[in-house]
Formats: structure tokens, C-alpha cells, sequence
């Protein structure tokens, strides 16, 4: 028996500390007050200081983290992608061929964007046009979940080989699109609209080049 002191390892806490804290809550909060301004002004009228003094924050510490309100846009667009993807994934499982999925996906996408979106979308003023979000990791993930998605329900189905980038990119275009539209409108109709695209896309599809 070996006569070497056995002496367990010394507990290490996983939580973050209290600096990490801080900043995840300093995020949230310019997060959050950013969306109750763009909803009050509008994007295009909204300014840094307004979103500053929503948060009660001290404006070195929302530079600290941001350099101006695209910066917050595109932070908002990112945290809305990232929380959207398991649900896009959960679609994507349940799938049983391409229209299960299209309409799945979609349907969840209008759901979350109509809940999500609810204040400065619907409240922003006529004829201000919604920004879209610059490129980024989350917004690739998600062309990816939705890529991957198809690929295994046509797989699945022993559909012809199609272009899957561009299949992928009109889809999510026109999900894009006319989930903008909908919001514009009263009352909002998640089921109408997606019914709407989903009829679009799979109109289209038989019509899409052979690889």
C-alpha cells in the first residue's frame, strides 16, 4: 500500500466573481434600456445619451462596452439570435420533411420577433425603416442551424440535390421580410403570415435548379 498522503483537492468555485457580475448586469441593462428607447423615439431619433440615461449608468461605463447605438442594435439583433437558435434547433428535430420544418421555423421566428419586438418596432415612427444587423457569429449560427436543417429533411426525403446557400439565404429572406411586414399590422398574425411564406417558398421550390 503506498504510504503517500492522500490530501483532496481543494474546492474551486465555478461562479463568476463579482466583476464578471457586474459587467453581465451593466450589459443587460444598456440592453434593455436601449430597447424601451428605440421603442419611445424611434431608431433613427434615439441617441446614445437617451439610452445613457435610461440606465443610470455613467456614460464612461456605457463606453466601456459600447461606442455608440449600432453598437446596442447589433448587441440586441446578436442576444435575439443566440436566445432564438434552441428553438430553431427544437424545429429542426421534430422535423419530419421540408414543409414540417419551413413552417415550424418560420412560425417560431414570428412568434418570437412578434413578442420580442413588441415595443419600439411596433411603436417606431411612420416610415422609419427597421435596420438590419451587420454580420456576426450568432447571425452565422443561425444561417447554419437553418442550412443544416434542410439538408437533413431533404436528405430525409430522397429530394433532389439543390443549392442549399442559396436555398437557405432566400429563405431567410423572405422570413425576414415579410416578418417586418406583419409587425406593421394590426392585429398582428403570426399564423397568416407564416401560412403566406411557407406557400411562397414551397411554390418556388420545385421550380429551383438541379445540382
Amino acid at each position: 500500500m503506498s504510504n503517500i498522503a492522500y490530501f483532496p483537492k481543494p474546492h474551486v468555485d465555478q461562479r463568476p466573481g463579482k466583476r464578471e457580475r457586474t459587467k453581465t448586469a451593466n450589459r443587460q441593462a444598456i440592453l434593455d434600456a436601449a430597447r424601451a428607447v428605440f421603442g419611445e423615439l424611434g431608431y433613427d431619433a434615439a441617441t446614445v445619451r437617451d439610452i445613457i440615461r435610461r440606465t443610470g449608468l455613467a456614460s464612461g461605463t456605457f463606453y466601456n462596452y459600447y461606442k455608440s447605438k449600432e453598437e446596442v442594435f447589433d448587441a440586441l439583433a446578436d442576444d435575439g439570435a443566440r436566445r432564438f437558435r434552441p428553438l430553431l434547433r427544437a424545429e429542426s428535430e421534430k422535423a419530419t420533411d421540408f414543409e414540417s420544418f419551413v413552417r415550424g421555423a418560420i412560425l417560431a421566428y414570428f412568434n418570437f420577433v412578434a413578442t420580442e419586438q413588441e415595443s419600439w418596432r411596433i411603436n417606431r415612427p411612420p416610415g422609419e425603416q427597421i435596420p438590419h444587423a451587420r454580420p456576426s457569429p450568432e447571425m452565422t449560427a443561425v444561417f447554419d442551424e437553418v442550412r443544416e436543417g434542410f439538408a437533413r429533411v431533404l436528405e430525409r426525403a430522397h429530394a433532389p440535390a439543390v443549392d442549399l446557400d442559396y436555398l437557405t439565404s432566400a429563405c431567410i429572406a423572405v422570413a425576414r421580410e415579410i416578418g417586418d411586414k406583419m409587425l406593421e399590422r394590426r392585429p398582428i398574425d403570426t399564423e397568416g403570415a407564416a401560412d403566406f411564406a411557407v406557400k411562397l417558398i414551397l411554390g418556388g421550390l420545385p421550380a429551383l435548379p438541379r445540382l
